[in-house]
This record gives structure tokens, sequence and C-alpha cells, in this order.
């Protein structure tokens, strides 16, 4: 399975690297190849990540990488990177989320 980002998840993980760049620099690229490694075992098993706690019905799911929940969704043979927040964010019900390929 292809793993691909959203354009808003595309740019809430880059945020979440550059903020954290600012403040720690190492801690900053400890996350992004932790998130990287995470985010491939998700092209193996695409069900490994939870469903919302806050939204069991609709059809996303999320993976922990601390301290930032990453977002998802399947469709056909794509993983869908939606969206990338802060775990003290409350999330708010998502609307239909258009996916694009670059």
């Amino acid at each position: 399975m292809k793993i691909l980002f959203t354009p808003s998840g595309r740019t809430q993980f880059l945020s979440a690297i550059a903020y954290t760049h600012s403040d720690n620099p190492g801690a900053a690229l400890s996350f992004r190849d932790k998130a990287g490694k995470i985010l491939a075992r998700l092209g193996k098993f695409p069900e490994s990540g939870r469903i919302l706690p806050e939204f069991p019905d609709l059809p996303f799911r999320e993976v922990i990488i601390a301290p930032y929940r990453f977002f998802y969704r399947v469709k056909d043979k794509t993983i869908w990177i939606v969206a990338v927040w802060h775990s003290a964010q409350l999330p708010e019900e998502p609307e239909e989320v258009k996916m694009h390929k670059p």
C-alpha cells in the first residue's frame, strides 16, 4: 500500500517538525524518523491503528507518535494521512476528506 498525505496533513506534519526543531533539533529528527517507521508499518498493516475513540462510527483510524496523533483513512490501495494533531488538541468531527494524489 502507498502512504500519502493530504495537503493539510502534510502541512500539519511539517509544522510539528518545525515547531519541535525550533526547541530541540535532535528531538525533531528523532520524531521524523520514528514517524517514518510507524507510517511504513501501516503500509503492511493498515488496520493496526486504532479506531478514533471520539468518533467510532467514522472510517478513520489513528496511530500515536507521541505527542502527536496521526489520523488516517484507507481508500483503495492508499493510506491517506489526513491530519496530524498534538495530543492535547480535541478533534472535531471531520468533514468528508477529498484525497488528492500529488
